[in-house]
C-alpha cells in the first residue's frame, strides 16, 4: 500500500482563504496545490493527477459547477464543493454536475479535513500495475531500472539530465507531461526552455529521424509525451 499522502488540489479566488487552507491541509499530513481560478486549475490538472479536489462554486471566469461538468467528462477526481450557497437547490446542481461532497461557507476546518478523509475513505484503491522497467523504440531500448540507453544491444550515452528526463517520460508513456512539471520532477535546471533543448538532445539519440520524431511527441499546448513501440 502507497504511504505517499493525499495530493489535494485547493481551488479558490479568496487568496487568504486559499492560503488558510493550503497550510491547515498540510499540517495535517496533505500534499496540497492551490489555485486562483478555473483557467489555473486547468493548468494544474494537466501536470499533476489529485486524489480530491477541494472547489469553490463562485469564482471568476468559469464557475465551480461549469468547472465540475467539464472535469466529470475526462475524469472521476473526488470533487468537495465550497460555497457562501446554502439552498438546497444550489446544492443539488452541484451534486448534478458530478461534485461528491457539499460544505457551505463559514465552515470549521475541522469539518472540512473529517469530510475529505470520508470521501477518500471510499475511494476504491487502484489496481496494483507491474511496474515499467523496459521501453523499446525502434532499434532503442531504454532500461529504466539502470536509466541505460541502447541501440541494438550497444549502449547510447546518456547526461544525467538526458537520463532523468527519459526516464520520467517512460514512466508515464503515452501520457502528456508538461514542461513545467518534467523540469521539476528531472530537476533540469534552467527554466522550462532548458527541457526543450534536453528533449532536442534526446531525440537525437533515440529517433530514426529527429525532424519527424515518432516516439518523443511534442503535444500542443501540453508539453511532450513517449509512446514507445
Amino acid at each position: 500500500m502507497s504511504t505517499e499522502p493525499s495530493h489535494i488540489l485547493v481551488v479558490d479566488d479568496d487568496k487568504r482563504l486559499r492560503e488558510l487552507l493550503r497550510r491547515y491541509l498540510a499540517e495535517r499530513g496533505f500534499r496540497v496545490t492551490a489555485a486562483a481560478d478555473a483557467k489555473e486549475a486547468w493548468a494544474r490538472i494537466e501536470g499533476f493527477a489529485f486524489d480530491l479536489i477541494v472547489l469553490d462554486v463562485m469564482m471568476p471566469g468559469e464557475s465551480g459547477l461549469a468547472f465540475t461538468a467539464a472535469l466529470r467528462q475526462k475524469s472521476q477526481v473526488p470533487i468537495l464543493m465550497l460555497t457562501a450557497m446554502s439552498e438546497a437547490e444550489d446544492r443539488i446542481q452541484g451534486l448534478e454536475r458530478g461534485a461528491d461532497d457539499y460544505l457551505a461557507k463559514p465552515f470549521e476546518p475541522r469539518e472540512l479535513v473529517l469530510r475529505i478523509q470520508r470521501i477518500l475513505g471510499r475511494v476504491p484503491a487502484p489496481p496494483a500495475l507491474e511496474p515499467i522497467t523496459k521501453v523499446r523504440l525502434g532499434a532503442c531500448a531504454f532500461d529504466l531500472k539502470r536509466a541505460e540507453l541502447s541501440r541494438e544491444g550497444a549502449a547510447v550515452k546518456l547526461t544525467e539530465s538526458e537520463a532523468r528526463l527519459l526516464r520520467i517520460l517512460a514512466s508515464h508513456a503515452g501520457q502528456p507531461l508538461s514542461r513545467e512539471r518534467l523540469a521539476s520532477e528531472s530537476e533540469v535546471s534552467g527554466n522550462t526552455r532548458a527541457v526543450d533543448v534536453q528533449v532536442t538532445r534526446l531525440r537525437r539519440k533515440i529517433e530514426p529521424d529527429p525532424r519527424t520524431p515518432r516516439y518523443l511527441h511534442t503535444v500542443r499546448g501540453k508539453g511532450y509525451m513517449l509512446r514507445p513501440d
